[in-house]
């Protein structure tokens, strides 16, 4: 571990999948309730590599391998959560987590409000596109666990965001759905801190100042949304970038206090647009920043379709930097 730190850091960084793999790491060195399980985790080292090493460390007791069951899964994190356990279930790919939704949405959800008892479990899921993983391995699924009273929902954009908020959802005493961009796992790196520290769930964060409008985004349009924002800037158009980071509790006080600023708002996901957590962030800037608006709140998101599988196809599919600058061109000039 300790040496294989060294080298990442010798070629610049940790990436967002070793950042990952840290948090549960350093978590299951300093608390023996924690605990993974999932398919492939244990021998295999998980499908993307984030729990790899981790069975010859901590053993098969506390890195299981799982059947092809997300419903059992999550059915089993939530019995050991009960029992006293800090068990963080990986879905293979963020668009099975639709098989344990009824566990997930009407027991651990739940559970504190009916009983006093909270589910302290992380599900993890590895979500997005752009990898060409067709309509059952590039989904966005957030939307659905967004509308749930009694979850958390994470997305990271960055590899210390990965870091510190996976270790804050393992210490949660409630249950967090952690959403993993796959697009970023091995394409974002960035020099982490050598002590220890954590990111808090419910807290935006702003990713680049701006005078001219605010792009309101998470996951891995943050990137998309930044690069728009330096192809605008040439042109004069001052963004503010706001990374969400976590999508339910929403940071009100960040989004606002953004479009306050800037008195327009552009919000930008990859999720399909109707229904998307967009809608949710647009209704709340115009209940609440009505009278701070200079034009109309604009979303940019993936049409209602499924996720195409041709490459041509997906590319047309997804949100980037082009349509991204084309739609804050639009509002700017409002």
């Amino acid at each position: 571990m300790l040496d294989r730190r060294r080298a990442d850091e010798a070629r610049g960084g940790t990436t967002y999948v070793e950042a990952l793999h840290d948090a549960l790491w350093e978590e299951m060195e300093t608390d023996d309730r924690v605990f993974v399980l999932g398919e492939d985790v244990g021998v295999y080292g998980g499908a993307f590599k984030v729990t790899d090493g981790m069975i010859e460390r901590f053993g098969p007791d506390r890195v299981i391998d799982t059947p092809i069951s997300e419903d059992a899964i999550v059915g089993a994190a939530i019995g050991a959560a009960i029992a006293g356990l800090r068990p963080v279930a990986e879905m293979q790919f963020a668009d099975f987590i639709s098989c344990a939704f009824d566990q997930i949405t009407n027991f651990a959800a739940k559970s504190r409000y009916r009983t006093g008892v909270g589910i302290p479990i992380v599900v993890r899921g590895p979500s997005g596109g752009g990898v060409h993983g067709g309509p059952f391995h590039s989904q966005n699924p957030e939307a659905y666990f967004a509308h749930t009273p009694g979850l958390k929902v994470v997305q990271p954009a960055t590899a210390y965001d990965a870091k510190g908020l996976l270790k804050s959802a393992i210490r949660d005493e409630d249950p967090v759905i952690f959403f993993e961009h796959k697009f970023l796992y091995r394409r974002i790196r960035e020099e982490l801190p050598r002590e220890e520290y954590t990111v808090p769930i419910g807290k935006a964060r702003v990713a680049r100042d701006g005078r001219d409008l605010s792009i309101v985004t998470y996951g891995a349009m943050v990137w998309e949304a930044l690069d728009a924002a330096a192809l605008l800037e040439s042109e004069g158009i001052d963004c503010e970038v706001v990374d969400l980071r976590t999508l339910l509790p929403l940071d009100d006080e960040t989004i606002f206090a953004s479009v306050g600023r800037t008195g327009k708002a552009l919000i930008v996901h990859e999720d399909t647009k109707t229904g998307g957590v967009g809608a949710e962030v647009s209704a709340r800037i115009t209940e609440h920043c009505f009278d701070s608006l200079d034009g109309p709140v604009l979303r940019v998101a993936a049409p209602d379709t499924p996720v195409p599988y041709a490459p041509p196809m997906e590319a047309f599919f997804l949100p980037n930097a082009e349509k991204i600058a084309r739609a804050a061109r639009a509002l700017a000039g409002y």
